[in-house]
C-alpha cells in the first residue's frame, strides 16, 4: 500500500471519528442499568435455583463486556467529546470492570502504537514468541511460555491474575496521576464490594459476582487474543513495520451474530478500531461498510476463530502462526537449529 493510499484510507474513516452525545447516553442507558438489574435477579434467583442464578450471571457477564467497551472508548477519548467526562465515566466503569482507567489507558495506547511490531512487544499485548526465539530459549523459558499459552491458564487463571494482580498495581515509574487513579479505583472496589457483602452476605456475593467477573474476564481475554492471533496475521520488524498494515492486516474482522456483536460493542471490527481508535464503538460498523478497502481485512467467524487456539508461535520466515507440535518436529530434525545458526551468523557478519 503506497503512502498516498494509506493517507486516503485513514482519511476515509475520519468522518466516523465524531462521537454522538445522544448515542453515547443511549448506550449507557441500555448497558449499565440492565447489568445491575441482572445482578439483582441473579441474587434473587439463588432462593429458587443456583443454576438459574448462574444462567443470569452469564448473561450479566455479557453486559460487563459491553460496559468494558464503554470504558475502552473513554480511554481513547472517543465516547464523549469532553475529556473530563470521559475520565469520570472511564474511572466509574473501571470500578465496575476492575480496570484502573489511567494505567490501562497508557498501556493500551502503547498497544496501538506497537501492535504487530516484533521489536516492540511486551506492553498491553499477548505474549508472543517467534519460532527462532523459542528454539533458542532455555527449558524454563519454554515451560513458562507453554504454560502462559495453555488455554486453561490463559482463559482460566488469566482473568484472576488480571483482576487481582496486574490491575491492582502501578508500575514503578508511574506518574502521580496514574498512581492515584489506581489507588482510587482499588479503594472504590473494596468499598463497593464490602457494602455488597454486608447487604447480601459473602456467600451470595461470591455465587453471583464471582461467575459474572470470571466469565466476562475470560470473554474479554478471548476477544483480545483472537483478534490478533490468526493464521496470516501481520507481524514485522521495526524497519518494515507499517501502522496501517498493522491495523488492517494485523487485526481481524470478527464476524459475530448480531446479538453478540451488540454485546461486544462492535469490537469485532477490530481492524477499523486499530486504523482509527477515535471512532466510537457505535460507528465502527458504519466505517467498515463505507470503506471498501477495509473489506479486505481477514474475516473470522465463531467457528474459524477456534483454530487460533492452536496458534502458539509466530514463524517469521513463513509469515504465519504455527503449533508447538510442528516446531518440536522441526527442532528434532535439526531444521530450526540450522536456520537459527545462519541467522546468528548473518547478524554477527553485519
Amino acid at each position: 500500500m503506497s503512502k498516498q493510499k494509506t493517507a486516503e484510507l485513514r482519511k476515509s474513516v475520519s468522518p466516523f471519528e465524531k462521537s454522538d452525545f445522544k448515542a453515547s447516553v443511549q448506550q449507557m442507558i441500555n448497558t449499565i442499568p440492565p447489568f445491575f438489574l441482572l445482578w439483582f435477579l441473579a441474587y434473587q434467583s439463588l432462593s429458587i435455583s443456583i443454576l438459574l442464578s448462574l444462567a443470569l450471571s452469564v448473561v450479566a457477564a455479557g453486559f460487563v463486556v459491553r460496559i468494558f467497551i464503554i470504558f475502552h472508548d473513554c480511554c481513547h477519548g472517543s465516547f464523549f467529546k469532553n475529556k473530563k467526562i470521559n475520565t469520570i465515566l472511564g474511572t466509574v466503569t473501571g470500578v465496575i470492570t476492575m480496570f484502573p482507567f489511567e494505567k490501562w489507558k497508557r498501556e493500551h495506547s502503547i498497544h496501538h502504537a506497537t501492535s504487530s511490531n516484533l521489536d516492540k512487544r511486551g506492553v498491553g499485548d499477548v505474549w508472543i514468541m517467534t519460532v527462532d526465539e523459542y528454539a533458542a530459549a532455555s527449558f524454563k523459558e519454554r515451560l513458562a511460555y507453554r504454560l502462559y499459552r495453555n488455554p486453561l491458564v490463559m482463559f482460566g487463571l488469566g482473568p484472576l491474575y488480571l483482576f487481582f494482580v496486574t490491575n491492582r498495581m502501578n508500575r514503578k515509574d508511574a506518574r502521580k496521576k496514574e498512581r492515584n487513579n489506581t489507588y482510587l479505583t482499588n479503594a472504590a472496589i473494596v468499598a463497593v464490594y464490602a457494602l455488597m457483602i454486608w447487604a447480601v452476605g459473602w456467600q451470595a456475593f461470591l455465587l453471583v459476582h464471582g461467575p459474572i467477573m470470571f466469565v466476562s474476564g475470560s470473554l474479554g481475554i478471548w476477544l483480545f487474543y483472537v483478534q490478533h492471533q490468526f493464521e496470516d496475521s501481520y507481524f514485522e520488524d521495526e524497519s518494515e513495520w507499517d501502522y496501517v498494515k498493522a491495523a488492517v492486516d494485523g487485526s481481524s474482522y470478527y464476524k459475530l451474530p448480531k446479538v453478540l456483536q451488540w454485546v461486544t460493542g462492535n469490537i469485532g471490527y477490530h481492524h477499523v478500531h486499530h486504523l482509527s481508535p477515535r471512532v466510537p464503538n457505535y460507528n465502527l460498523e458504519k466505517a467498515h461498510e463505507s470503506t471498501p478497502p477495509l473489506h479486505q481485512a481477514t474475516t473470522i467467524t465463531m467457528g474459524s476463530s477456534l483454530q487460533s487456539i492452536r496458534f502458539r508461535l509466530y514463524d517469521e520466515s513463513r509469515k504465519t502462526f504455527v503449533s508447538f507440535k510442528e516446531v518440536k518436529q522441526r527442532i528434532k530434525t535439526g531444521e530450526l537449529n540450522v536456520q537459527l545458526n545462519r541467522k546468528i551468523s548473518s547478524v554477527e557478519g553485519k
